[in-house]
């Protein structure tokens, strides 16, 4: 049935038994650094959620409420059942009624999702005002970006 492994444990006759440092000391073999696929498809699809709303709430919706929302960011379950819509409303005394129009677009919002993106299934989504300051998110990007250039006394490369 089974048998004693070198490790001291019980293997099972059905395990597979793979010689691994054989495997990855092969010189032919090449270890990626990218991020596994499933990490690329769920940006991928968060980032094209977030472009597709933010052309449907921009000219699809008639609704005056939405006039001065965009889309910041889409949070996608690993699941891809829910998505959390984050939104800049650039009024904030327009804020609840903002969001409360998007819910009740929410249908059809999910249904021009479905037409356009065509996935297997179309996230429920869920809106809510994204409360970081765009000016703290602008500052943290011109840092990166400073970060990555040369000083001006600098010769570029």
């Amino acid at each position: 049935m089974a048998e004693l492994s070198g490790r001291g444990g019980i293997t099972p006759n059905w395990w597979p038994r793979f010689n691994f440092d054989a495997i990855f000391s092969a010189p032919n073999v090449i270890l990626s650094l990218r991020p596994p696929m499933d990490d690329i498809k769920f940006h991928r699809v968060a980032e094209a959620l977030r472009e597709e709303l933010g052309e449907l709430i921009s000219y699809e919706l008639a609704d005056p409420r939405v006039d001065s929302v965009t889309v910041t960011e889409v949070l996608v379950t690993p699941d891809r059942k829910r998505a959390r819509v984050r939104l800049n409303i650039a009024d904030p005394g327009a804020e609840a009624g903002a969001i409360e129009a998007l819910t009740g677009a929410k249908g059809f919002l999910r249904k021009q999702l479905a037409n356009r993106l065509q996935f297997r299934s179309t996230p429920e989504l869920s809106f809510e005002s994204d409360k970081e300051v765009p000016s703290v998110k602008v500052e943290s990007l011109l840092k990166r970006i400073k970060k990555g250039r040369p000083r001006d006394g600098e010769p570029q490369v």
